[in-house]
């Protein structure tokens, strides 16, 4: 298959077929390529907040509770484009409100007309604290005709027990669809995705949100670019890195991905990662205290 995943620029989009026309341009750019699966970022969908004029989206509820309720809208456009363009798509992700909380959700569609979505599981401070986005779930792995594929937003794959639970429950692909502000941002989610691609003997695929668009409330500056990272193992990039974009710079990353190596090396790689996990539990379930010359604490 071949992957392109996205370095999304954030834009002002003063009505809904600026929005949907924008979306087509970026899928139509990617089938050009020959794509099979996209990744768009995480909170790409916080530019629909613009349609509700400048003050709902500059609030910090009004901007949720726009968004959240074009949704649906949302999921009918990428729906009819991963059809259209015969794709797998993830979409943007977009904070949803449910009940008594709101979660920070990215869905997956397929040609078929199948979809299914993914709540993010930990959340920032910033989320927590302020935007009050609660996390959703549980983990899903989602078995598709281009494999099995799970998916961590952003700060997820910063913690290893995720990204292993998808693993041993088959992932094979792990989407990482992004929102960072700032390069120490970028590069936690970019090492996170790596670790997670080389401990579980997988394929990560970041995608990021970049640009600066001060009317819009939780994405006002953005920085990124698209990553496709693997293990560093036989038929893969020694550096782990399979593709990578440019700083900010807003555009598709491409690479081409043959499954069937993934499966190649958790059998037989040069090191046995995913079968090896295990080894862990009895040695790190107690540390031994040994002096070097100061006294016990």
């Amino acid at each position: 298959m071949k992957i392109a995943t996205a370095a999304y620029p954030v834009s002002w989009c003063s009505t809904w077929e600026i929005y949907a026309q924008k979306q087509r341009d970026w899928v139509m750019s990617a089938s050009a390529n020959g794509a099979d699966l996209l990744v768009f970022p995480e909170y790409g969908a916080m530019e629909l907040a613009a349609l509700e004029g400048a003050s709902v989206a500059a609030d910090i509820n009004g901007s949720i509770d726009a968004v959240s309720a074009r949704v649906p809208q949302l999921n009918a456009l990428f729906a009819g484009l991963a059809e259209e363009f015969a794709m797998h798509i993830l979409a943007p992700s977009a904070p949803v409100r449910e009940a008594d909380k709101t979660v920070n959700r990215a869905t997956l569609f397929t040609p078929t007309g199948a979809a299914g979505f993914q709540d993010k599981q930990i959340m920032t401070r910033f989320e927590r604290d302020e935007w009050g986005v609660s996390g959703g779930g549980p983990l899903k792995l989602f078995d598709t005709a281009l494999g099995k594929i799970g998916v961590l937003i952003c700060y997820d794959s910063e913690f290893p027990l995720l990204g292993r639970a998808l693993v041993e429950a088959g992932a094979e692909i792990i989407l990482v669809p992004s929102c960072t502000e700032a390069l120490e941002g970028y590069w936690r989610v970019r090492i996170g995705a790596m670790a997670r691609a080389l401990e579980g003997q997988c394929v990560t695929v970041m995608s990021s949100l970049i640009g600066t668009e001060p009317r819009l409330f939780g994405v006002e500056e953005n920085s990124g670019m698209g990553g496709i990272f693997s293990p560093m193992d036989e038929g893969f990039p020694p550096t782990g890195v399979m593709a990578e974009g440019s700083l900010n710079k807003a555009g598709w990353t491409y690479a081409t991905l043959n499954t069937e190596k993934i499966a190649h090396i958790r059998a037989d790689g040069h090191v046995l990662g995913v079968k090896h996990w295990p080894e862990q539990g009895p040695r790190a379930s107690e540390v031994t205290y040994e002096s070097l010359g100061v006294e016990k604490p």
